[in-house]
């Protein structure tokens, strides 16, 4: 996914490109669907699949993520990182349905913007164990 920002530290009104991977780029794919207008007649049935085919690329980001064991002081924050990463499958699971289904769309689109939320500070966890793991690895700033 390539996403295009303002450039500030250069000439006004430049531009420059981000190109995204992994849980990044599906979050910030689904985050767009869910913004996206068109939540009424025809189009709704449109923005329904749209959104649960973004769901399943967030989904396969969270089956890929890395199930490396730690050794140490990680082991209980990767058991927890772990345990976070199935409950927010069980949501997406739960949700899936829902989007295809509830009358209530905005309800289902106020719940997966709660959901992003949390994928943003699962994230955060997971690339702070890694950070930890390597600077373990490394031997820190001792």
């Amino acid at each position: 996914m390539t996403l295009e920002v303002p450039y500030r530290a250069g000439p006004p009104g430049g531009t420059m490109t981000v190109t995204m991977t992994g849980m990044a780029a599906a979050t910030e794919a689904l985050h767009e669907a869910l913004d996206a207008p068109g939540r009424t007649g025809a189009a709704l049935g449109s923005w329904r699949w749209t959104v649960r085919q973004r769901m399943a690329a967030v989904r396969d980001e969270l089956v890929a993520e890395a199930e490396d064991p730690h050794d140490g002081w990680l082991v209980a924050r990767s058991g927890t990182v772990l345990r976070e990463r199935t409950a927010l499958l069980g949501r997406l699971s739960v949700l899936g349905p829902q989007v295809l289904e509830c009358t209530d769309a905005e309800a289902v689109r106020g719940e997966l913007h709660r959901l992003l939320v949390d994928l943003a500070h699962h994230a955060q966890r997971v690339n702070d164990l890694v950070y930890d793991d390597v600077e373990l690895e490394l031997g820190g700033s001792e």
